[in-house]
């Protein structure tokens, strides 16, 4: 006699002891460790509010505009809004639910058995039920505690976005108010500019018609006055284009966007001030950043979904109640007799459907992992930005002074030009020649002192400014 094959229930309990184990493993949330570069700051730039280190009050002005109006900054508030309701969803599933249900129900019986129903017997009754039910899915394996969990991570995470949408407006709306300064100072450089090229074409004029110069000088000077009316039209161009993307970062109406007018007082003397900024990097670099805490957030969430999804595996249990009254007539149902209660236990284990669970395990799984590649490009992403605009920093700074300079020279080099040709030491074409790398000069200094502005405001977005991210980490 051969005895019983045992395999299968060898093979069903070991399949129940890994089920087990595997539900007490929990996936790590933490992101993985990267090889950093090392902090040089002995002491960390505040950055909170840097646009303030400008005082300039109409900046103060439009971007305290932008953080009320931005569109992209409202549809970032929206999607905090959305998964701070996630999260009250998530948690909804920790807690019993209860419900007050009423029912009514007529029902006609015409047979007993085969027989038919004797005449005196009614064959219609009536049953009406009134009470409470409630029911409760205990979470034995924290199922929904993970859930909730990372529907919180995922609340963190957009919150995260919301701050790196407003440092990003925060810096648009600046490099684009100081691009805007810069469009004006050249058109008024150029304005000038051709203003003194017409006078020059008016004398040239008045002394080609007395025959002291020839028609060459005369067409050069014409052609020259062409050119910068021309380069005039071009900035005019530039002015409007800033005008109208401020306006709309600013979240103006269309008819404000199409209109574009937007205040601002500029001076040359005001371009070409700059504050400083310690240009080393901080060691908390990492929490500086709104866009990595957020990559970290999202981690954290797609590790706790994929620990909900692997607990769909084991069996839930839930617990039900009822409380109310029953009665065939309406008016006795709230009668001491029609009491009616009841409680129940059920236990659900899956068997057929358990592929359908791993797909869901798996796919989570992939979502963290993604979420892991999505971090490590954001602090790549970080440190790049930063080191672009710490060079940025350095090198502007270096190249308005240069540019300063060279202005200062071509100045006097111009002046010792028009003497030797109102000295009849040398030809028109001299003259020509360093008024016009004069204005380029100008027009590059002008472009220089922008540049030193816009690295400033690379170089605080980059280390996380905009936003009081200590204070942030606190309330944590």
């Amino acid at each position: 006699m051969t005895k019983p094959q045992r395999i299968p229930f060898r093979r069903a309990l070991i399949a129940v002891t890994t089920l087990a184990l595997a539900a007490c493993q929990s996936t790590p949330i933490t992101p993985p460790l990267l090889d950093l570069p090392l902090a040089t700051a002995t002491a960390a730039p505040t950055l909170d509010r840097w646009w303030t280190s400008f005082n300039d009050p109409t900046l103060g002005a439009l971007i305290n505009e932008a953080l009320a109006n931005n569109l992209d900054l409202q549809a970032a508030m929206l999607r905090v809004d959305l998964a701070r309701s996630n999260l009250l969803l998530a948690r909804s599933y920790l807690y019993p639910s209860m419900n007050l249900g009423a029912d009514s129900s007529r029902n006609r019986q015409t047979l007993v058995g085969s027989q038919p129903l004797p005449a005196s017997f009614n064959p219609t009754n009536n049953d009406y039920l009134v009470g409470l039910r409630t029911s409760y899915e205990v979470d034995l394996w924290g199922r929904y505690r993970d859930g909730a969990s990372a529907a919180r991570s995922e609340l963190l995470a957009t919150e995260y976005g919301r701050v790196t949408v407003r440092t990003a407006v925060v810096a648009e709306t600046a490099r684009s108010y100081f691009g805007l300064l810069a469009a004006d100072a050249e058109l008024a450089l150029l304005r000038e500019t051709r203003k003194s090229r017409d006078e020059t074409v008016a004398l040239q004029s008045d002394l080609y018609r007395s025959g002291v110069i020839g028609d060459y000088d005369l067409q050069r000077a014409q052609a020259e006055s062409a050119a910068v009316a021309a380069n005039v039209a071009l900035a005019e161009r530039l002015v409007g284009t800033f005008e109208s993307a401020l306006a709309a970062i600013l979240g103006r109406s269309p008819r404000e966007v199409f209109d574009a007018r937007i205040t601002r007082d500029v001076t040359q003397v005001r371009l070409l001030g700059v504050p400083e900024v310690a240009g080393e990097l901080p060691s908390d670099m990492l929490d500086r950043r709104p866009d990595v805490k957020q990559a970290e957030a999202q981690i954290a969430a797609a590790s706790l979904r994929i620990d909900a999804a692997r607990a769909q595996y084991f069996p839930s249990l839930s617990l039900t109640a009822s409380y109310g009254s029953e009665s065939a007539a309406l008016g006795n149902l709230f009668s001491a007799s029609a009491l009616a209660w009841g409680i129940g236990a059920s236990l659900l284990q899956p068997l057929i459907g358990l592929q359908a669970i791993e797909a869901n395990v798996q796919a989570e799984t992939a979502r963290r992992e993604a979420a892991v590649v999505s971090y490590v490009q954001t602090v790549q992403t970080a440190f790049r930005e930063t080191r672009d605009a710490l060079l940025a920093n350095r090198t502007t700074r270096e190249a308005v002074a240069a540019q300063t300079e060279h202005v200062q020279k071509l100045k006097a080099a111009l002046e010792l030009a028009d003497l030797r040709y109102r000295s009849g030491y040398s030809g028109y074409l001299e003259v020509l020649d360093a008024q016009r790398q004069l204005l380029q000069a100008q027009t590059l200094q002008i472009v220089a002192a922008r540049d030193v502005r816009f690295a400033l405001i690379d170089l605080a977005k980059a280390m996380g400014g905009g936003w009081d991210y200590q204070a942030a980490m606190a309330a944590r």
